[in-house]
């Protein structure tokens, strides 16, 4: 008799290390993608600087806010739209500098709920970004 094909056991092993390799890979791949919303947390609060400047030097002073229109002048809108799920807070405390958090609800993980940065004196602005005073200024910090 010449029987084709795979026995019940052979499958089941398959099925086994199949399940195995699935179990290891899905927690990685949800870790890249929490990674890819930092990174847009990031690059939202870098967008934010590059606009701020433009503003400033239009202006000689820094926006308040942000929004679809730009309005110019003291404590103005910035025409800035941050990327989808991303929530920013602007600090705004003068034309000496400024502070802006980040928070995107995809973001799970303590370490990394909220970016922050600052420009200016960072005894005064760092406090409002959550940052400590030596961290860098200008550079985004997730906390």
């Amino acid at each position: 008799m010449n029987r084709k094909g795979f026995t019940l056991i052979e499958l089941l092993i398959v099925v086994v290390i199949i399940g195995i390799l699935a179990a290891i890979a899905i927690p990685k791949f949800a870790n890249t993608k929490e990674k890819a919303v930092v990174a847009s947390m990031k690059s939202d609060l870098r967008n934010l600087v590059t606009a701020q400047e433009g503003f400033f030097s239009d202006n000689q002073d820094y926006a308040a806010t942000y929004g679809a229109t730009q309005t110019n002048g003291a404590g103005g809108q910035l025409a800035f739209t941050p990327s989808s799920g991303n929530t920013i807070t602007i600090n705004y405390t003068n034309a000496a500098g400024w502070s802006a958090t980040v928070t995107n609800p995809a973001v799970t993980s303590a370490s990394n709920d909220v970016c922050g940065i600052y420009v200016g004196d960072p005894a005064t602005y760092s406090a409002g970004a959550g940052l400590a005073a030596t961290d860098v200024e200008g550079a985004p910090k997730c906390y």
